[in-house]
C-alpha cells in the first residue's frame, strides 16, 4: 500500500525539509522541471518539433512553479505566454525571484483574462494558478479560464501543476461552481486522496508524482513518534501475495470455517453469491444456514458449500457454539425488520468476526446506537451510500453537502467518523471504496485511472465482496486487512472477468487473480 497526504501534512513535511537546510527556491525548481519532465513521459513528441504552451500562474507559490516551467519550456524551444492571475508585486519572496528570471529572458507576463488568454492557440495549457492548499473556490480571472479550458473535445493538452484549480485534493470535491479539468495532474512527492476520491478521477486525467527531494523517510519517523499525529491513511493499490498463500502442508481446517446466514425460499441468491466468495478466495470450510424450507433450493444450487438449517434462534445458538466457525456474514437477501435484528444481536454477542451487510445494515435504520452497542471491532460493517445513510444519516449529510471552503469534509472523514461511533471497522463501497478502522486508521481503494470496473456495478457484486470479508477472516485476517484485501481481489477479479460481468462471474475469476500474483 502506498501512503497518501492531505495538504496540513503535506506543508508539515516541507516545513521539515526546511529546517534540515532545503530552501522553498530549490524545491519551485525541482518542482518545475518535474512537471517538464512529466510532461515528456506522459507525451514523448512534446520534446521534439515546434510547440505552443500557455502558462496560467497564479498568485503564490504554485504560481511561481508556473514561472519555472515557463522557462524551462522556452529554453528547450517552445514558444510560451505566460498570463499571471494576480499582481506581480505581491508575489512571494521566490515565485517573484522566477518572475525576474523570467522577464530577464525579454518575456511578458500577460494579465489573465478571458479576452486575452485563447486556450485553442495553444498545443498544451499549464496550469498553475493554485495548488492543493487552495481553501476557497475559484473567482474573476481564475473562473474564467477554468470555464475556457472545460471544452467538448478540446484539441490542446492541460497540464495541473500540484493540482487542478479548484479542487479540493483532501477530499476531490470541486470548490464551489468549477474547477480545472486536466489531463495530466503532477503533484509533488506523494499522492493526495483528492486525485482518488469524489470527482478527483474526473478532474485529475492521468496522474504523475514527481519527486522533489522532501524528506518522506525522516517524516515517517517523526510522526511516529507524535502520539497526537493524524491517523495513516493509504492507497489499496497491490497486496502482498504472501497474505494469501496457503501452506504446501496444510488442511482445510487450518483456513478456518466460514458461515453465511441466507434469507427465505426464493432470496437465497445474495447468500449464494457470499458463500461462494468465501468459498474461493480461501476459507477452509464453508456452510450456508438457511430455514427448513429453502433447504432444497440452495442444496441445488451449492456442491462444496454445506447447508445448515435455521429453523429458529436455537439451531442459531448452536451453530454458535462451534467455536470452529470463526466467521460469520449476515445480511445478504435475509430480509429487513425484527427478525434480521434479532439474528445480528445474537450472532454480535459471541463475539466472533462479523460482516454485516445489505439488510442487516438497513434493518438498524433509526436504532444505529443499538448496533453499535453490540458490535465490536471485529466487525465489518459494509455499506453502499444508501445503507450508510440510513445508520449515519447527519455523516452523510456533511458528505452530501456542496463543498464551499477547503479542506472540504470527505469520504475519508466521514467512514473515519462512523468507524469510530460504531467501534467497528467500517467500508463504504463505491468507485472510491474507503475502509476505517476506529483508531482512525483508513485507506483508499480506488477502481479509477488504470483500475477501472464500471461493469462492476451491477447486482450481486456486493454480496460478493461481503463474502471475500468473511472468506479472508475465516482465514485469520484482522477485519481491516481483510477488508483492504476484499476491495483490491473485488476490482481484480471484474478485470480479469471483464466487461459484461455478472456477479456470479467475480467469484470464479479469483483463481486467475491468483495465479497472476504467483500463489
Amino acid at each position: 500500500m502506498t501512503p497518501l497526504m492531505v495538504a496540513g501534512q503535506v506543508r508539515a513535511l516541507e516545513s521539515l525539509a526546511m529546517s534540515r537546510g532545503e530552501t522553498a527556491g530549490k524545491l519551485m525548481e525541482r518542482a518545475g522541471r518535474g512537471v517538464v519532465e512529466a510532461m515528456v513521459d506522459w507525451r514523448p513528441g512534446l520534446d521534439e518539433g515546434e510547440h505552443r504552451a500557455a502558462v496560467l500562474c497564479g498568485p503564490g507559490n504554485n504560481g511561481g512553479d508556473g514561472f519555472v516551467i515557463a522557462r524551462l519550456l522556452k529554453e528547450g524551444g517552445w514558444e510560451v505566454d505566460l498570463f499571471l492571475a494576480g499582481d506581480e508585486r505581491k508575489l512571494p519572496e521566490d515565485a517573484s525571484v522566477n518572475a525576474r528570471k523570467w522577464r530577464w529572458m525579454r518575456a511578458d507576463v500577460i494579465p489573465l483574462s478571458a479576452e486575452r488568454f485563447q486556450p485553442e492557440f495553444y498545443d498544451v495549457v499549464v496550469d498553475a494558478m493554485f495548488g492543493a492548499g487552495l481553501s476557497r473556490p475559484l473567482e474573476g480571472a481564475a473562473a474564467e479560464a477554468a470555464a475556457l479550458l472545460d471544452r467538448p473535445r478540446r484539441k490542446f493538452a492541460v497540464v495541473a501543476v500540484d493540482a487542478p484549480s479548484g479542487l479540493c485534493m483532501d477530499s476531490g470535491k470541486v470548490l464551489g461552481a468549477r474547477a480545472v479539468r486536466a489531463d495530466l495532474t503532477v503533484t509533488f512527492q506523494v499522492a493526495r486522496p483528492g486525485l482518488y476520491l469524489d470527482r478527483g478521477p474526473e478532474h485529475c486525467g492521468d496522474v504523475a508524482v514527481a519527486d522533489i527531494g522532501l524528506p518522506l523517510a525522516a517524516y515517517a519517523r517523526q510522526r511516529e513518534q507524535d502520539e497526537g499525529a493524524e491517523p495513516s491513511l493509504e492507497l489499496v493499490d497491490r497486496i502482498e501475495p504472501a497474505l494469501l498463500a496457503k501452506r504446501g502442508d496444510g488442511h482445510k481446517y487450518a483456513y478456518g470455517h466460514a458461515f453465511i446466514v441466507a434469507g427465505p425460499s426464493g432470496a437465497g441468491g445474495a447468500a449464494r453469491l457470499a458463500a461462494r466468495a468465501a468459498l474461493r478466495v480461501g476459507a477452509g470450510l464453508v456452510t450456508l444456514g438457511c430455514n427448513k424450507n429453502a433447504v432444497a433450493e440452495n442444496a441445488a444450487r451449492l456442491d462444496a458449500v454445506m447447508i445448515g438449517k435455521l429453523p429458529d434462534a436455537k439451531a442459531l445458538a448452536a451453530f454458535l457454539e462451534d467455536e470452529r466457525i470463526n466467521a460469520w456474514c449476515i445480511g445478504p437477501g435475509h430480509g429487513v425488520g425484527k427478525p434480521t435484528r434479532d439474528d445480528v444481536l445474537q450472532i454480535a454477542a459471541a463475539g466472533r468476526a462479523l460482516v454485516l451487510d445489505a439488510d442487516a445494515l438497513t434493518s438498524f435504520e433509526g436504532m444505529a446506537d443499538d448496533l453499535f452497542a453490540a458490535i465490536g471491532p471485529q466487525t465489518v460493517l459494509t455499506p453502499h451510500l444508501g445503507e450508510f445513510r440510513r445508520i449515519f444519516p447527519d455523516l452523510a449529510e456533511g458528505l452530501e453537502a456542496p463543498a464551499e471552503s477547503g479542506p472540504a469534509y470527505s469520504r475519508v472523514d466521514a467512514v473515519r467518523e462512523a468507524a469510530a461511533r460504531a467501534g467497528a471497522v467500517v467500508l463504504l463501497k463505491g468507485a472510491a471504496t474507503v475502509i476505517a478502522s476506529p483508531d482512525g486508521s483508513a485507506a483508499i481503494h480506488a477502481a479509477s485511472y488504470g483500475r477501472s470496473a464500471p461493469w462492476l456495478a451491477t447486482a450481486g457484486a456486493g454480496d460478493v465482496l461481503a463474502g471475500t470479508i468473511t472468506g479472508l477472516m475465516a482465514r485469520g485476517l484482522g477485519p481491516e486487512a481483510a477488508a483492504c484485501t476484499a476491495a483490491w481481489l473485488h476490482v481484480e477479479a471484474a478485470r480479469k472477468a471483464g466487461p459484461g460481468l455478472i456477479a456470479e462471474d467475480l467469484p470464479d475469476a479469483l483463481p486467475a487473480v491468483f495465479r497472476d500474483m504467483g500463489l
